[in-house]
């Protein structure tokens, strides 16, 4: 399988993006709503499917648009070609917080599983997939761990994992467990299921959900300390509730604001 083969400068700290440099012709292909800038000389093209080499035909197309949608992703991929003569750039933003990871598949045994959400770019040429979790457990109570992205090829892709990132190696046999939120992306030789915590007491008031997943090797295995999910739902505990009338930060100032204590300490009231 044929990929092209690009350069890329990965900037930024908490909220990082990627700056792909394409050659004449070689083109990278980005999720909807990550592209940051690009050059001039640089051809935007939206496509039906994953827009990988390989899909050909109306059929490879509609199967390349069914395993986007069934990972809730957008039936269609947008590819930035280079049509100048010159080096070019089109840079990718990541949509929170965290760490943008280089993947190279060919270095990881072609093929990649990971998150449904954390796929951002890649080289033209990589295959975006999905792959379902064998395990019963895994299927009932997977959560976000059930319905895996699964890029395959011998190029560059890039994934997005919030807060800091940690690279575990697992030797054969060895056993890793995981909030499944906290599963970024992890390679092929990796068996992946489901574990319930154990204690009904710990389950119902541990606040670390009732299932685990269980990671076992040998591979590599990539983990995330700010799951969007966990983000996303701190934000919304913290949100005014019923049309602004939550709770907010300063609430006892705010109490305090309309009342004759706040303006004697302040010097208003003399009296």
């Amino acid at each position: 399988m044929s990929m092209d083969v690009v350069d890329y400068d990965i900037r930024g700290a908490e909220m990082q993006f990627v700056e792909v440099e394409l050659d004449p012709g070689e083109a990278a292909i980005g999720e909807a709503g990550s592209m940051m800038f690009m050059d001039a000389g640089i051809e935007m093209d939206t496509v039906f499917g994953d827009g990988s080499k390989q899909q050909g035909g109306l059929f490879g197309k509609l199967l390349g648009a069914g395993k986007r949608l069934i990972t809730g992703e957008s039936l269609f991929t947008t590819i930035y070609t280079n049509q100048g003569t010159g080096k070019r750039r089109v840079a990718f933003a990541a949509p929170y917080p965290g760490k943008i990871l280089p993947m190279n598949l060919a270095e990881l045994g072609g093929t990649l599983m990971c998150q449904k959400d954390a796929f951002l770019c890649a080289a033209r040429g990589v295959s975006l997939g999905i792959a379902f979790q064998k395990r019963l457990g895994a299927g009932f109570f997977g959560g976000e761990g059930f319905i895996m992205q699964k890029l395959e090829g011998d190029g560059l892709a890039f994934v997005h994992a919030g807060g800091t990132v940690v690279r575990r190696e697992l030797k054969a046999g060895e056993t890793l467990l995981i909030d499944t939120g906290c599963v970024v992306a992890f390679t092929s030789g990796i068996d992946f299921d489901i574990q319930y915590v154990g204690k009904i007491k710990t389950a119902l008031f541990g606040g670390e959900g009732i299932f685990l997943a269980k990671v076992t090797g040998p591979g590599h295995v990539w983990l995330q300390s700010l799951p969007f999910s966990r983000l996303a739902s701190r934000i919304f505990a913290a949100a005014p509730q019923n049309g602004g009338g939550g709770r907010e930060e300063g609430s006892l100032l705010s109490g305090l604001a309309g009342g004759s204590l706040l303006g004697s300490v302040l010097g208003g009231d003399d009296d």
